[in-house]
């Protein structure tokens, strides 16, 4: 779309409702200046992490939220899918600094719109942003050949539940405590889950899952 088309659409009276997310200030602040001078994009609301976002996004119905990836509380695309779930008119699009493989196709499952590294160029974003908004889907072209030839997840989904609580929890009794699983279910899980991945260690094999994106 070129300025004259923004701009005719700005004088109809429907700009893009945009929601922007992301924990980095100085990176929000940025983006919400920048794309802020869209004559077609108006900012209806920031927030420092995905919680925040749904929250907003669920209260104020922009057109598009604009997601980091990687927020205190709750990650972009849990966020995505909360609100994707609860208003299935609005549209998301997920920016990552750290484009790691099964990422694209864990935002792919919670039908996600747009995803794009964050250092995509301003006036880009907001082609995709006004891409994303008439119904279109945008995924940049390096982040989908990468996910093409990533590695295939070989775990359960409550091998990666345990790997994803390992990350931030220090004893097997704190995974139990968080999943509501006995000690001994946690051990069995951390065990197949290393086994898998021919991993040393609980955290090395939490540390592989999340580089591929799975968790």
């Amino acid at each position: 779309m070129n300025l004259a088309q923004a701009e005719a659409r700005a004088a109809s009276g429907k700009p893009i409702r945009l929601l922007i997310a992301d924990d980095e200030q100085l990176i929000r602040g940025a983006l919400e200046a920048l794309l802020g001078l869209e004559p077609d994009i108006e900012i209806v609301a920031g927030a420092d992490d995905g919680a925040m976002a749904t929250e907003l996004a669920l209260g104020l119905l922009p057109d598009v939220c604009l997601l980091d990836l990687e927020m205190p509380r709750v990650d972009g695309i849990e966020a995505a899918e909360q609100i994707i779930a609860a208003a299935p008119g609005i549209r998301v699009i997920i920016v990552t600094r750290h484009a790691r493989p099964g990422v694209l196709r864990r935002a792919l499952a919670a039908r996600i719109s747009g995803f794009v590294p964050k250092s995509t160029p301003a006036g880009e974003l907001a082609d995709v942003i006004r891409d994303v908004a008439a119904g279109k889907r945008y995924i940049d072209p390096e982040i989908a050949a990468a996910a093409l030839t990533a590695e295939r997840c070989p775990l359960t989904e409550r091998e990666l539940d345990v790997l994803r609580v390992t990350r931030s929890s220090s004893s097997v009794q704190d995974i139990a405590d968080v999943l509501f699983l006995s000690t001994g279910t946690v051990r069995n899980y951390l065990s197949a889950a290393m086994t898998k991945l021919g991993a040393a260690n609980r955290r090395d094999a939490a540390e592989h899952a999340w580089q591929q994106g799975w968790i």
